[in-house]
């Protein structure tokens, strides 16, 4: 009885060090140190939601969508697959378009590359 009473001590004493050690430890920063508006624009522009004038036609029970680029420039883009594989970046030309079919997972976006 004794070892059960003294096991217990230890296992409250841990815990409460690591709940101290955990509410002292200074929280990361939430926005990059040497960040500027030029850097972050780009990076935006790179990574962001393709724009509106990027038509996306879905079929999900089939598992398709088609891509077709009817902005004025070059796009470079990418379909979004959640849980499963998404495809690769492409550059489309203005007016062309791609289809693209997924095996697992399901259709999420189109973003940009």
């Amino acid at each position: 009885m004794k070892y059960g009473k003294r096991l217990a001590g230890t296992v409250i004493t841990a815990s409460a060090l690591l709940g101290t050690a955990l509410a002292t430890t200074p929280a990361a920063s939430a926005t990059p140190a040497a960040s500027t508006p030029a850097a972050s624009t780009t990076a935006a522009s790179l990574r962001g939601t393709a724009p509106a004038c990027v038509k996306r036609d879905v079929i999900k029970h089939r598992k398709y969508v088609k891509v077709t680029n009817h902005c004025g420039r070059a796009m470079h883009l990418k379909v979004v697959i959640d849980w499963g594989n998404d495809s690769p970046c492409l550059t489309y030309q203005p007016n062309q378009q791609w289809e693209w079919n997924w095996g697992r997972g399901s259709y999420g976006k189109v973003v940009t590359c």
